[in-house]
């Protein structure tokens, strides 16, 4: 079991969503921005928190953030940005647009953690997830290779490392779901009233 000391939680609150018309971390969900949802989840499990994106809106959550090291490069380089500036040789990488996250959900790529694996993901309704998902501080070097060459597919980054993959069992996967449009944001606050 890796100990919080040895892991940081970098949350990718990237900047405008075209899709949503607004910076979609700042977005509320029952009176909560989705991105508090995200360092709700991540607290218990890691020692620090760094939120990487160019957007000065994120500072009211009291976190260090992070520019974007390359520009316009997508989650690829966020998650780059994160890794490089992380002290922590493991890192839980998460994307701002997952509302429902859980921190029991996280603890289960901690709990799957193994030497020889660089990467472990979430695999949700038969989707891997790399934005949802513990990244050993190693991988930043290969990540930087491949953004030089021009690579900004983050998946087949993770694939050139040793990764493995978690599958969330059926009940689980409501709390991985991405909201990206503004019909799926009615969806989540149609259906989970508390």
């Amino acid at each position: 079991m890796v100990e919080k000391k040895h892991i940081t939680g970098i949350v990718l609150a990237g900047g405008k969503s075209t899709r949503m018309g607004t910076d979609k971390g700042l977005m509320e969900y029952n009176q909560k921005p989705f991105v508090q949802y995200c360092i709700d989840a991540l607290k218990p499990l890691v020692s620090e928190i760094i939120i990487v994106s160019d957007h000065s809106g994120y500072d009211v959550f009291g976190y260090e953030r992070i520019e974007d090291n390359i520009k316009n490069a997508g989650p690829l380089a966020g998650v780059y940005s994160g890794l490089k500036h992380s002290k922590t040789a493991y890192n839980l990488v998460l994307s701002c647009d997952v509302p429902l996250i859980k921190t029991a959900i996280l603890k289960q790529l901690i709990d799957a953690s193994e030497d020889t694996i660089e990467i472990i993901q979430i695999e949700s309704d038969n989707r891997t997830m790399p934005l949802i998902a513990l990244y050993k501080k190693d991988c930043s070097s290969t990540f930087y290779n491949l953004l030089q060459q021009g690579e900004k597919r983050l998946q087949y980054a993770v694939n050139q490392c040793a990764v493995k993959t978690i599958s969330l069992k059926e009940e689980e996967q409501v709390y991985t779901l991405n909201i990206n449009t503004k019909e799926e944001f009615k969806t989540i606050q149609n259906e989970h009233h508390h």
